[in-house]
């Protein structure tokens, strides 16, 4: 299997050279395990030169906006590195997400092809009743005719010269408080977070790192298949995320590194059938995307003897701002130190930095001294959104809208999502801080608090409570700890048990919460003006 060696282009470090250290320091190093194939770093190499003829010659490249909706296979990976490497603009459409959704990014991000597996496509057409061809066209990769195609195409095609500040992707955020915006990002902003982890990790080729949501999630690409190219290890492709599929993941491909969201990490605690032996290899867990519970992080290390490190980010910076270290003290309610390039801060309303211990709105930038200095730039901005941008934006200030303060070692606490902040009767309630009370409540697994609209108050403090398996839940005993913990304007008036929304990076929707809850508001409204059901 020949490969032509390309120099390394000392003039651009971009998305589409990441593979050139691993093949020159070890061709024959496994790059990618995944369900349908084992790849070094040669044969990935020659698969994603194969992948980027074939697409190049359907007329993709530089500066398309390419729509890619795939399974954790290979080819989700295979596709990514090609479409880098034709100077394309990646968009990922998770396939968890629901027809709607699909559709708003594919249209909001204007995209001119869909990469996709059979069927997706049909079945997206067939529940919108809107055909996406001949607007978007398809191609089906990872059939018996895309293989035919990239075995046949050409050996040579165009390979443009990208900067690091030319667009290379676009990620959709979650969408948790109302329609995603598409971010803009670089590939330079693509490219520093993994090489920042594998300095502040120590990563080298031994690392196995494996992962098992959606990789079409661009953060998972910079995090999975940017980082692990960037340390020169195996990147291992998940393709389940049930805690036995984990687990026989992690046992049966000595994975060292993985992220999970908390939801996951509970089910490897209550799952009887997980051995703490299937765990044995790993070294280093990271999980994110919502607050991690003190009980579970003690619960697991109870379990399996490993330690979990917290980490804070977002879609717009891209990914990992901050993280725990492997080693030394782990701090309750922290999300660990920011990564070298960055530096967060804390801010007041008038935009003035604060102290340790004072809070406000968390602010990221990039590091002004050190070796790491000015390397980061914030996004390139907003697709379609100049004002959203320029909010988020100013004096290359990143602004999170998030709430927290550090403390005098540079640990960053959460307090919470800004966008999330309750107004009942003028009062500011936090639904972070109601949210770590009830999970200090035994029994309960997960919660989400959120204001429903009320007429009176503008907003009322309600929230949605899962149980642990095999727990059984009494409201009345939940809100009497809240009342013993929690100012009375702070403790819930409408609840709801049962499981959560979650969206494909295991975030809680608080659209969908705050829809459920303002339902059940309104029908236990109509079945009895006078009086509150027992439960609500």
């Amino acid at each position: 299997m020949g490969v032509t060696r390309r120099p390394r282009d000392k003039r651009s470090e971009t998305v589409g050279n990441v593979l050139d250290w691993g093949l020159e320091r070890d061709p024959t190093h496994e790059a990618l395990v995944s369900i349908d194939a084992r790849l070094t770093y040669e044969a990935l190499d020659f698969a994603v030169e194969r992948a980027a003829s074939a697409l190049s010659t359907l007329g993709i490249g530089k500066d398309d906006v390419v729509a890619v909706s795939l399974p954790n296979e290979s080819a989700v990976v295979v596709t990514f590195h090609a479409l880098m490497r034709l100077g394309a603009v990646w968009v990922g459409v998770n396939q968890n997400l629901a027809p709607p959704e699909k559709a708003f990014i594919l249209h909001d991000s204007e995209a001119q092809f869909l990469l996709t597996n059979p069927g997706f496509a049909a079945s997206l057409a067939d529940d919108l009743d809107v055909p996406l061809a001949p607007k978007v066209p398809v191609v089906s990769v990872g059939t018996e005719e895309w293989a035919s195609r990239t075995a046949n195409a050409p050996t040579r095609y165009r390979r443009p010269l990208r900067q690091g500040t030319d667009v290379a992707a676009i990620a959709y955020t979650s969408g948790t408080t109302g329609r995603p915006k598409g971010v803009l990002h670089s590939h330079q902003n693509l490219l520093l977070p993994g090489a920042m982890l594998v300095r502040a990790r120590r990563f080298g080729p031994e690392l196995r790192k494996g992962d098992c949501a959606a990789l079409t999630i661009l953060n998972m690409q910079v995090t999975s298949t940017l980082l692990v190219a960037q340390a020169g290890g195996t990147q291992i492709v998940m393709d389940r995320i049930d805690p036995i599929g984990v687990a026989h993941w992690v046992r049966t491909e000595s994975v060292n590194s993985w992220f999970g969201v908390p939801t996951t990490l509970q089910g490897l605690v209550d799952a009887t059938e997980v051995k703490s032996q299937d765990l044995r290899t790993l070294s280093d867990i990271w999980t994110g995307g919502t607050h991690l519970p003190p009980f579970l992080r003690n619960a697991f290390a109870t379990r399996f003897g490993h330690r979990i490190s917290a980490t804070y980010g977002m879609t717009e910076v891209p990914t990992v701002v901050t993280i725990e270290a492997q080693t030394g003290s782990q701090f309750p309610g922290s999300s660990g130190q920011a990564l070298p390039h960055l530096l967060v801060e804390i801010r007041d309303g008038d935009d003035v930095v604060q102290p340790p211990g004072e809070i406000g709105e968390i602010t990221v930038r990039a590091q002004d001294e050190g070796p790491w200095a000015e390397q980061y730039r914030p996004m390139l901005g907003y697709l379609g959104h100049p004002e959203a941008t320029a909010a988020t934006i100013r004096d290359e200030i990143l602004r999170t809208g998030d709430i927290g303060h550090l403390d005098e070692l540079g640990n960053l606490f959460v307090h919470d999502r800004g966008n999330a902040l309750i107004l009942r009767g003028g009062a500011n309630v936090y639904p972070a801080e109601v949210e770590r009370v009830l999970l200090q409540f035994g029994g309960v697994s997960a919660a989400s608090v959120v204001g429903v609209p009320d007429d009176r108050l503008g907003q009322r403090v309600a929230a949605v409570i899962e149980a642990r398996e095999g727990a059984m839940l009494d409201v009345d005993a939940l809100r009497s700890y809240c009342t013993s913990q929690l100012a009375r304007y702070k403790v819930p008036e409408l609840w709801d048990i049962g499981s959560l929304p979650r969206n494909a990076m295991g975030k809680v929707s608080q659209t969908e919460v705050v829809r459920r809850l303002t339902n059940l508001k309104e029908a236990a409204t109509i079945t009895n003006s006078n009086s509150r059901a027992k439960g609500t």
